[in-house]
């Protein structure tokens, strides 16, 4: 009667309360997995009565049949299914919706599958489809679930940073333990998904060992009570084969899934770390360590939810190993425990090695990477001044250093996955010897369920050196991220900006004291206090280090303010005294994410004097610059960045020393125009 009255009330919710929802609340998916995991133990219950020779009614076998047919399509609904009343249904959808035909065509087509495509990955095959008669080009692949993009999982991931770290300020209390504790808090709906189907597919391998006695038993025909039962052992093996196949794609699946988003999520925040540190920060870390952290340690952790689920499925598969073993050897599994616990505890000391030699090893790939990304970045000076083989050499013995850490790092790995892959034979031979000791027959059908057994665990011990490796190296990786996002910033206060027209003043500093070392003993620059109204041309004259370059700095925010007040009114456009050059068109590099205006920029062109060179490069202002504008000349590059900073239509314009580069012709011509 209750369980009547639970089935009624939950349709009654489903009629009138689900339709204003998108998805199945967590607890009612929550009840769905337990009532399917109730009806796999009846099932249970119910073989293992028929085995020991005990009645079964056949209306409680079409009872558990329907139970769990009916649980799984509950339970894949609740993952899965949406309702379709949540986005609003086609009547009140508008009639010109431009954008409806084209989201449709471009939905994920993982997210529109239906119950059989998800379990099947038939969902895949259009798309297998078309890359088998051509190519596939981008617009053959459908868009990405939203779920599934940075757009999406960054907000939630930083909501959650935010949270954890206490005081809204993550920046200074992150730390590696935290960060997986975000990571886990922001996937988790995948992570509980995952972990259900690991249970599965742990559950169903240890049914073939159970069950091996029994088959051995029918096949021998010396037990009554089993000579009938052959079918239904069958059955048995069959259904625990096929969830064992399901849970594996699906958690593989999903653990891949989870990967990828972990990763993208932690690339997005450091890539907004990376633009938001302080010049201190800045000269602390340089680029090449700023890419291993972005390509290898990023990249690691997320390649580490293959292992999320490893703390507790060893002790649940050690578990089922020894019931199982017991149920077949006796008081001989404790040997077997014995020697699988002897086994678990080499690990301690391996942990402790191989966290340090990775450690030293990440270490010194940083400081090759940083003098890599240097010798790079300087090897015009290099070749004329004849250096290539001095630095080369520095490079080689950097090399050298990570091979040598590299190398210790291997052998261990080597030593303690040999021990472990030993192990199954040392656990095999431990359990049967006590066996013997012991007196206990070693029949057929016990050895060979005892072996089927141990060759199940033993993929686990096998896995074992390699997944306390990848742990330690994630371990590292999340080290290394959190004291990165633990860097400075600058200020987001540093400087007050006032919308444009609030005010006739476009700049203006009260009382201001900056230094670059943020320490007031040694100020860069003190007592400053100027305006310079909208309209004005202000240039700043001085001799060389007086601090030219630091006032406009200390402008745009970024020297740390040590007091005083800085406004600005409008928007800021700002030329470096060293021209900045990104890799790609002329034409790019000087729209820089605007709209194409062509009387604007045909008028910017003539401003700067790029019209002349323009006609002579070969394809025009479509030519690609190469990396940091080598092929350009320092003049060129200066008056396309000037170009990209008037193209902005900006209200104030901060130029830093912009014609140190421009003959003296081109610059006043710049000077007088612009």
């Amino acid at each position: 009667a209750a369980r009547a009255v639970a089935w009624l009330l939950l349709a009654a919710y489903l009629q009138f309360e689900f339709r204003r929802e998108e998805r199945f609340p967590a607890p009612l998916r929550l009840w769905w997995a337990l009532f399917l995991l109730l009806s796999v133990v009846a099932v249970a219950v119910h073989a293992a009565t028929s085995l020991d020779g005990l009645p079964v009614p056949a209306r409680s076998w079409a009872l558990d049949a329907v139970s769990v047919l009916a649980a799984v399509v509950l339970l894949v609904a609740g993952l899965f299914g949406k309702s379709e009343l949540a986005g609003g249904s086609a009547s009140e959808e508008p009639l010109l919706d431009g954008a409806s035909e084209s989201d449709s065509a471009d939905a994920s087509a993982f997210a529109g599958a239906d119950l059989l495509g998800v379990l099947a990955f038939s969902w895949m095959g259009p798309l297998l489809a078309v890359g088998h008669k051509k190519a596939l080009g981008l617009e053959d692949v459908p868009e990405l679930d939203p779920g599934d993009s940075v757009a999406g999982l960054l907000p939630s991931f930083k909501a959650n940073l935010e949270t954890l770290s206490g005081d809204g300020t993550p920046c200074q209390r992150v730390t590696a333990f935290k960060l997986a504790k975000v990571l886990v808090r922001t996937f988790r709906w995948h992570v509980a998904v995952t972990a259900l189907y690991a249970l599965v597919y742990n559950v169903a391998t240890y049914v073939g060992p159970y069950l091996i006695d029994s088959l051995v038993q029918y096949l021998n025909g010396g037990d009554e009570r089993h000579a009938r039962k052959g079918q239904l052992l069958v059955l048995a093996f069959i259904a625990a084969k096929v969830f064992e196949c399901l849970s594996q794609q699906h958690s593989c699946f999903r653990l891949q899934q989870v990967g990828i988003r972990a990763r993208s999520a932690l690339v997005a925040v450091l890539y907004e770390k990376g633009l938001a540190l302080s010049g201190r920060s800045r000269q602390a870390h340089s680029s090449g360590e700023m890419v291993n952290i972005v390509g290898v340690d990023a990249d690691r952790v997320g390649n580490s939810s293959w292992y999320i689920h490893d703390l507790w499925l060893v002790p649940l598969q050690v578990g089922m190993a020894m019931f199982v073993l017991y149920s077949t050897l006796g008081l001989a599994s404790l040997a077997a425990l014995g020697a699988t616990a002897a086994v678990m505890l080499v690990n301690v000391p391996s942990v402790k090695v191989q966290e340090k030699l990775q450690q030293n090893l990440m270490r010194s790939k940083d400081v090759r990477m940083k003098a890599t990304s240097e010798i790079l970045r300087n090897m015009r000076i290099l070749k004329l001044q004849g250096w290539e083989m001095k630095f080369l050499s520095k490079i080689i013995a950097l090399r050298k250093t990570e091979t040598n850490w590299l190398k210790k790092y291997l052998y261990t790995s080597t030593m303690i996955t040999f021990i472990f892959w030993s192990a199954p034979t040392f656990i095999a031979v431990v359990t049967f010897g006590a066996c013997v000791l012991m007196g206990i027959p070693l029949e057929s059908g016990k050895v060979l369920s005892a072996l089927a057994t141990l060759r199940v665990l033993q993929e686990s011990i096998y896995n074992l050196p390699d997944r306390i490796s990848a742990i330690i190296q994630t371990k590292v990786s999340l080290d290394r991220i959190a004291s990165f996002l633990c860097l400075e910033e600058f200020p987001t206060d540093a400087v007050q900006r006032l919308p444009i027209g609030s005010s006739d003043v476009a700049i203006e500093v009260s009382n201001g004291c900056f230094s670059w070392d943020a320490s007031p003993e040694m100020p860069t620059l003190k007592d400053l206090n100027f305006q310079a109204r909208r309209g004005m041309r202000v240039a700043v004259c001085g001799t060389v280090g007086s601090g030219k370059s630091s006032l406009l700095s200390c402008i745009l925010g970024e020297v740390p303010k040590l007091s005083g007040v800085v406004k600005t009114c409008g928007t800021v456009a700002y030329v470096s005294q060293s021209a900045w050059i990104q890799s790609g068109k002329v034409q790019e590099n000087i729209l820089f994410g605007k709209q194409m205006d062509s009387e604007k920029y045909d008028r910017v062109l003539e401003l700067c004097s790029l019209k002349k060179d323009l006609e002579s490069f070969p394809s025009g202002d479509q030519t690609v610059i190469e990396e940091r504008g080598i092929n350009l000349s320092g003049g060129q590059k200066q008056r396309v960045q000037i170009a990209r900073a008037l193209y902005q239509d900006a209200d104030i314009y901060l130029f830093d020393d912009p014609f140190s580069a421009v003959d003296a012709h081109t610059g006043s011509h710049i000077f007088k125009v612009v």
